[in-house]
């Protein structure tokens, strides 16, 4: 119980600290590609100073398949974070942090399509549910252009989110914190024809954040998370998975002032109703859980990499 407790305490700090994570993108004052630039380049520091710690590199399990199969996951990844970053700039964090949770509906649309899944009827009904969730979230009325780009870069998002889940589930016997390492060191090179070191150089105290999206979010964040996944029960990961939109709609409040409509709001419940129901009903308890958010962690460590964001 010692150690289930424990656990509850690292996810429920993890998703804090991932809520927190539009804040310090917005405050760094960086273009969404310079942001996920530096991130990869300080989360790579951080991931690889921690596994070289503890001495993950020794039979780290990883073959040239498994390193490929990172490495995409590393594409859709990277760019996932871009399309979400620039869907804060579009709308709010709150807007896309809660469009951005519709990854476990396409999880089960890839899974139909590309390897023939059967999807149940609670599933489908489900589904059903998020939809009417999220045209109650979008709330786009004619010609509000802002709000219909950031729904599309936030689902695109998603989108990416989910392929990078499927490619990095075919992973095994490499533990996650180096699946996560690979990811963000394949997003340096990919990333680096779009990255402004010029208007970098001008940034001033939003090197600070950039930094903290490294060090703190991509670094001390998925540890925990890992650690947390050891010693926790899957329905247990999957409720405590969405404290992270919940401080991230809170911060967005407390910080910008930013907040959904009324009739936004009663599209939240609903995708989060249905994304725990589907999340819970594609996990089984034998199954080894793997880390998730968001927005911001790899696929390697997400709730949502065998269940969702």
């Amino acid at each position: 119980m010692r150690n289930e407790t424990r656990g509850t305490a690292e996810l429920t700090l993890a998703m804090v600290l991932s809520g927190t994570l539009g804040i310090f993108v917005v405050e760094s004052g960086a273009s969404p590609f310079d942001v996920v630039f530096f991130r990869c380049l300080f989360g790579a520091a951080a991931l690889g100073a921690y596994s070289l710690l503890r001495g993950y590199f020794t039979g780290h399990g990883l073959t040239p398949k498994k390193l490929g199969l990172a490495a995409l996951g590393g594409v859709f990844i990277v760019f996932n974070w871009v399309f979400l970053f620039e869907a804060y700039e579009a709308t709010s964090i709150s807007f896309a942090t809660v469009v951005y949770h519709t990854q476990p509906f396409f999880l089960v649309v890839f899974g139909a399509v590309l390897f023939r899944e059967r999807i149940t009827a609670a599933k489908f009904g489900w589904l059903g549910v998020a939809f009417v969730g999220l045209v109650l979230v979008s709330g786009i009325r004619p010609g509000d252009t802002a709000s219909l780009k950031g729904l599309g870069l936030a689902l695109a998002a998603a989108v990416l989110y989910a392929l990078s889940t499927i490619v990095t589930k075919r992973i095994t016997g490499v533990r996650p914190h180096l699946i996560a390492l690979v990811q963000v060191l394949a997003g340096i090179p990919l990333l680096l024809p779009f990255a402004d070191f010029g208007a970098a150089a001008g940034l001033g105290a939003g090197w600070g954040w950039l930094a903290g999206l490294g060090l703190i979010h991509t670094g001390l964040m998925y540890v925990l998370m890992y650690a947390a996944y050891q010693k926790l029960p899957t329905a247990k990961i999957a409720v405590l998975a969405f404290t992270y939109p919940a401080v991230a709609m809170f911060a967005d409040w407390a910080v910008y002032g930013h907040h959904i409509g009324l009739v936004q709001a009663l599209g939240v419940p609903l995708i989060a109703l249905a994304s725990l129901k589907i999340t819970l009903a594609a996990r089984t308890p034998a199954a080894a859980p793997a880390p998730r958010t968001a927005a911001h962690a790899p696929a390697a460590a997400s709730p949502a990499a065998t269940r969702s964001e």
